[in-house]
């Protein structure tokens, strides 16, 4: 049986721009789960937003956003539905 996908919004705040590298190779490693990405540098605030638009399984979703979550000036939020 194949795992049933979702689809989803996954929001990253980054407090510490050094830690780009990290989030870029995290997203790119999971590219066949983003479906878009918005950038958004909100200097006024000293940080810059991401969203992602996903469309895969829980546990690939989980999984990309779980490795963002651990990087340290990253926060994330996630919100999926059954489609």
């Amino acid at each position: 049986m194949t795992a049933q996908r979702r689809i989803g919004v996954i929001g990253i705040v980054i407090e510490d721009r050094e830690q780009a590298p990290k989030i870029n190779s995290i997203l790119s490693s999971h590219g066949e789960v983003i479906v878009g990405r918005m950038g958004v540098p909100y200097r006024e605030r000293g940080l810059s937003v991401i969203s992602l638009i996903v469309d895969g399984s829980t546990d690939e979703i989980g999984a990309l956003a779980g490795k963002l979550g651990q990087i340290g000036g990253v926060r994330v939020k996630s919100a999926l539905v059954t489609r």
